[in-house]
């Protein structure tokens, strides 16, 4: 089992939660990026890491890590910034990718009708919430259920589970890559009029260490 060497980028209580789930492990937690005054920075300061900006990751200047963990993150991870990772980068989307990519998947979720929905631990790559998939779950939503209650009952917890199994998995040696088939994909739009992802720079993951392998299968 290896020990990784982890940036931490996400904000609010989602953001403090994978923190809390990453200090139980035995990885390192090598920064964080958060937006200043949000409550994964101050819970992140008070525990002694090394805390930045939200907004400032680039390749230049990030330390270096094997895997960078997005928990809530509304940056852009660019490709320098994937290259500089041993391993690359990974993230929570709650929904059952590649339906609902785009900030509002709950929302959006419930709003459609869907009777089922969860989510997808995936690999960041160049097509925002289009990368390879690494685990999924799924649950059903209940009748009258609202997306907030969605969200904090199920798909919050569920993400944070499967962020810890992605981890576990990853340390035992095995990367596991399903793609997504894009031609199913679906995006919505914002609700809250939020701007659009932060890019502080506009190139994926290179040769492997020693003793990892690529698993990779078709989507069902």
């Amino acid at each position: 089992m290896r020990r990784l060497k982890i940036i931490l980028c996400g904000q609010r209580s989602f953001g403090a939660a994978a923190l809390d789930m990453l200090a139980a492990t035995p990885h390192e937690v090598a920064a964080v990026y958060a937006p200043e005054g949000d409550k994964l920075h101050r819970r992140a300061a008070l525990a002694g890491y090394a805390v930045n900006p939200g907004g400032r990751l680039a390749s230049t200047g990030m330390p270096s890590a094997d895997l960078l963990v997005a928990a809530h993150a509304h940056d852009y991870v660019s490709r320098p910034a994937r290259d500089r990772l041993t391993l690359g980068a990974i993230g929570y989307h709650p929904s059952l990718l590649p339906l609902h990519r785009g900030r509002d998947a709950a929302v959006w979720a419930v709003r459609m009708g869907d009777r089922v929905t969860g989510g997808t631990v995936f690999w960041l790559g160049d097509t925002v919430d289009g990368g390879d998939i690494l685990t999924q779950d799924w649950c059903l939503i209940r009748p009258g259920e609202t997306a907030s209650a969605l969200w904090r009952d199920r798909l919050f917890p569920m993400g944070i589970r499967l962020l810890r199994e992605a981890l576990a998995e990853i340390a035992s040696g095995t990367l596991t890559r399903i793609p997504q088939d894009h031609s199913l994909a679906t995006w919505e739009p914002s609700l809250t009029g939020a701007p659009r992802l932060h890019r502080p720079e506009l190139q994926m993951i290179g040769t492997l260490p020693e003793g990892y392998a690529v698993r990779r299968e078709m989507c069902k």
